[in-house]
Parts: structure tokens; C-alpha cells; sequence
């Protein structure tokens, strides 16, 4: 802790200079935020404006000037957003290097960001871009950076690994890096190589890795075992759901309604919507109530299999019980309704979905737009594209051209 305080202080007058200059920098940069006003954005008017423009830039080096102009910090979750999209971005474009320099200038350039939680966060951020050796690198060098690496750095580089789907780097540092760097693992950790070993179809695996929760006294939760289940569903192991539940009683973790959403969630994925509403009927049965995610999960899967009568009447349930719909479950509906050719129950939703302000993607709207003018409800049609452009105004051309082309 001596050499990480002295380090500190050789550092400060440097980083203090650098700051300044990165703060003149920012508000050269401030004009693409707000280029038509003269008064200065708050903090969070600068994290919107950049997740905003971020949404659409393709020019890599805007996307950096951008994130530059907002000063964004890992401490709002605006911002963490923020800084995830514009990694996502720079990194379908292929521009590794910009990703390294823009991050290694933060490290420099700001001192409020030589802290645990922004080095942590950029760990991930290498990851997602499969920059996994600079996540490695980052990490190593964390206590040159006055940080010292914990358990919170650990469960970063393991998320960094399970981003990049290097499975093999993952147990590797599962293994050898808390002994290495003298950290220990907390529960996230254990729970994060379990998501991975599910992920990369190894569930089995995760009973060596509840054992060694056992012996390091680490208790495993309701997570630990979500995971497990929602991995033995994805292999079809339905027998081993059976002994993680067994598992469960065992370590005294309850078995609540989130566990029985996990089973209902994979019921779906793997089609089995039928089984999935017998297991919702079931827990009813025995007087424990669904929430809304349990409906959305079900209305998901029903669509998804082509039952859109059993959808339709869940949704109308879920309404009716005096659940709010999310909005992909609005959307979710829409589409598939517009696939099926029912226009006018896509219609019907989508109207409560835009009265909440939530408006399907444009590929969906068009296909209902069209579907309604071919159903000889042009007005219907006609209505819906005014509302799209009134909406969204920058595509009111691309709707002018669609409503040309409707049936007259």
C-alpha cells in the first residue's frame, strides 16, 4: 500500500497537468454534442446526447471525439452504456488500435479514472472487442496504476475471457490467478466461471466449481444454481435440473419464483412452451403468484412456436392481472402477428404500445403498414405513417415513399 500511495503522489503533479489539458480538450470537443446552442450541457444532457449520436456514427474517430466530448465516467450507468456502444461500434469496424490508444489516453489524461471501478470496466471493454491480451496487460499493470487488483478486477478479466469466448483462458485464470496475485474469489467469481462452463456447454463442470465454494466457504446462491439449471436446459440434461434442485434444498437456498422463470425462460428457448404454462399452472396451483417477466417469457415462447391464440390470451391475462408489459413484449407480439398476417390484432397492440411512447423498429411498422393497406384498411395505414413521421421526423422521406406505394 506504501509503494501504491508514493506512486500516487510521484504521479499527481503530472496527472493534474494532463487533466487540464484533457478538460480544454473536452470542451473543444463540446460542440458536437449541441452544435446549435451556445449554453452548456449538464452531465446527463451529455451522456444522452452521446449514446444518442453514438447510435448512428460510423466514423470511428467521432466515435472516440464523442465519448471524449461527453467525458463519460463508469459511475452513471448512462455512461457505462455509452462506452459499451461505442465499443461495440469501433470494433465492427475493425478499429482495434483506436480502442487501445482512446483507453490508454483515459489512463493517462484522467486521473478520476485511475480507479478500480473504470479499470475494471475497461478489462470488460477489451474483452468485448476480443483485445483479451490488453485485458491481460491492463490487469498485470493494474498496482503501476496505484490499483491494486481484487477480486472485483478478478471477476473482470473472467467476464473479459467469457466475452471474447476463450473458454480455455478462462479456466486458466480461474485457476491460476488467485493463488498468482493473491486474490480471493467472492461468489461473483465462482458464479461468473459457472455462466461461462453453461455457456461454452460444459454444465457439468459447474459441480466441481460448487465444491469448491463448499470448501473455500463461499455459500453458493440463488444465481449460482439459476445458472446451473439454465445450462443443463440448454444441453437438454433434464435429469440434472432435477439434482440442482435437489441441490438447492441441501443448501438451504430457495427455490422462488426467479427459479421457476429460469425454468420457464428455457422451456421456451428449446420450444416447449406447452410444458413451460403446465409449470406456471403448477406453481399457481400451489399459491405462488407469476410476475410480469414469467408472462413475457411465456408470450415469447408461444410466439416464437407459432401459437399466437395462446399468446394473445397470456397477454391479455397479463394485462388483466394488472401487469405492465415491457416494451419488447409489445414489440415481440406486433411482429409476430404481422408474420402470421392478423393486421388487425398487430394493429391493436402496436396502438398501446405507441399510447406508452414505444414505438416497434421500422422493419416492423412497414410490414404492418403494408399488411393493413393490402387488407383494404388504407386509412389505418395511412394513419400509422403520419404518426411514424411525426415520430421521426429524419425518416418522414423513406414514409412518403412507402405511402406512394400503397394501394389506392
Amino acid at each position: 500500500m506504501a509503494s501504491i500511495a508514493r506512486f500516487r503522489s510521484m504521479n499527481a503533479y503530472n496527472s493534474q497537468k494532463l487533466y487540464a489539458a484533457y478538460q480544454v480538450q473536452s470542451r473543444h470537443f463540446s460542440t458536437i454534442l449541441n452544435p446549435d446552442s451556445s449554453s452548456p450541457l449538464s452531465s446527463k444532457e451529455k451522456s444522452r446526447a452521446a449514446l444518442s449520436l453514438l447510435k448512428s456514427e460510423k466514423n470511428p474517430e467521432r466515435i472516440i471525439d464523442i465519448c471524449r466530448a461527453a467525458s463519460l465516467t463508469p459511475e452513471s450507468h448512462l455512461d457505462r452504456v455509452a462506452f459499451s456502444l461505442a465499443i461495440s461500434n469501433l470494433t465492427e469496424l475493425n478499429y482495434y488500435e483506436g480502442i487501445r490508444n482512446f483507453v490508454d489516453e483515459l489512463l493517462k489524461t484522467r486521473p478520476d479514472l485511475n480507479n478500480e471501478k473504470f479499470i475494471s470496466n475497461a478489462i470488460v471493454y477489451y474483452g468485448q472487442a476480443g483485445l483479451l491480451n490488453n485485458a491481460f496487460q491492463l490487469f498485470d499493470k493494474m498496482p503501476q496504476l496505484g490499483v491494486a487488483q481484487n477480486a472485483k478486477s478478478l471477476n473482470a478479466l473472467l467476464f473479459s475471457c467469457m466475452l471474447a469466448k476463450n473458454y480455455d483462458e478462462l479456466k486458466r485464470v480461474y485457476l491460476d490467478f488467485p493463488g498468482k496475485y493473491g486474490v480471493k474469489p467472492n461468489v461473483d467469481t465462482y458464479n461468473t466461471v459457472i455462466k461461462a462452463f453453461c455457456e461454452s456447454g460444459s454444465a457439468n463442470s459447474c459441480y466441481s466449481v460448487t465444491a469448491e465454494m463448499v470448501r473455500k466457504k463461499c455459500k453458493p446462491n440463488a444465481t449460482t444454481f439459476g445458472l446451473m439449471i439454465a445450462g443443463f436446459y440448454k444441453e437438454e440434461k433434464f435429469d440434472e435440473v432435477g439434482k440442482v434442485l435437489e441441490m438447492m434444498k441441501r443448501h438451504e437456498v430457495p427455490v422462488g419464483l426467479g427459479t421457476y422463470n429460469i425454468r420457464i425462460q428455457s422451456l421456451c428457448k428449446l420450444k416447449k412452451s406447452m410444458e413451460a404454462k403446465a409449470l406456471l399452472d403448477g406453481i399457481q396451483s400451489r399459491g405462488m403468484k407469476p410476475n410480469s417477466v414469467t408472462y413475457s417469457h411465456l408470450i415469447h415462447g408461444f410466439c416464437r412456436e407459432g401459437k399466437l391464440n395462446d399468446a394473445k390470451d397470456l397477454f391479455k391475462k397479463m394485462v388483466n392481472s394488472g401487469f405492465k408489459p415491457e416494451s419488447d413484449c409489445y414489440f415481440t407480439l406486433v411482429y409476430y402477428l404481422c408474420k402470421s398476417g392478423d393486421f388487425e390484432a398487430a394493429l391493436d397492440v402496436c396502438k398501446k404500445s405507441m399510447e406508452k411512447d414505444w414505438f416497434p423498429n421500422f422493419s416492423t411498422m412497414k410490414s404492418l403498414v403494408e399488411g393493413l393497406a393490402n387488407s383494404s384498411k388504407i386509412d389505418e395505414a395511412k394513419e400509422l405513417i403520419e404518426q411514424m413521421k411525426n415520430k421521426f421526423p429524419k425518416k418522414a422521406d423513406v414514409w412518403n415513399e412507402i405511402e406512394e406505394k400503397l394501394p389506392k
